[in-house]
């Protein structure tokens, strides 16, 4: 298997043609991590979510880590890591052109609300949860990329 470091545009390209990953978080040393639905445009990632855990972990600690990966077989797959920071999207005039750009963009995928509604219900939310819009600035993007060649792993 040859195994290639990708490069930042290919990495960006990548996160356009995608919209599920996992977001890890941290609080008083304690990693959390989760699936969640995004948007990539313009080095943010933009997200849905509903108040919970991770809203609470990110709030007091904006600094995050996104993983995105598609496998195809065990000597074929690409993972890109984000390191980047969370920017909560309020409710007010003066972050409405951005929430409108955010759920416009969220709007253009089938399912985007879907992790959050499931996890509304599973945290027993008879009604309609508050809505969360968030962004993630992204402040690093490395990937890596495999591809079968019938040898040893080599790193490039």
């Amino acid at each position: 298997m040859l195994i290639n470091k990708m490069k930042t545009e290919e990495c960006r390209d990548f996160l356009a043609h995608h919209e599920i990953g996992r977001l890890a978080t941290a609080r008083d040393g304690q990693p959390y991590i989760v699936p969640i639905y995004f948007v990539y445009e313009s080095d943010l990632l933009y997200g849905f979510t509903t108040p919970g855990q991770k809203v609470e972990w990110m709030r007091a600690n904006p600094l995050i880590c996104v993983q995105v990966d598609e496998i195809a077989t065990l000597d074929s797959w690409t993972s890109v890591v984000v390191l980047g920071r969370y920017e909560e999207i309020p409710e007010t005039r003066e972050y409405s052109a951005e929430r409108n750009k955010a759920q416009s963009l969220l709007l253009k995928r089938a399912s985007w609300w879907m992790t959050a509604y499931a996890a509304s219900v599973a945290r027993g939310h008879d009604e309609a949860p508050l809505p969360v819009f968030y962004r993630i600035r992204i402040g690093e993007i490395s990937g890596l990329r495999s591809s079968p060649e019938g040898a040893p792993v080599r790193v490039r």
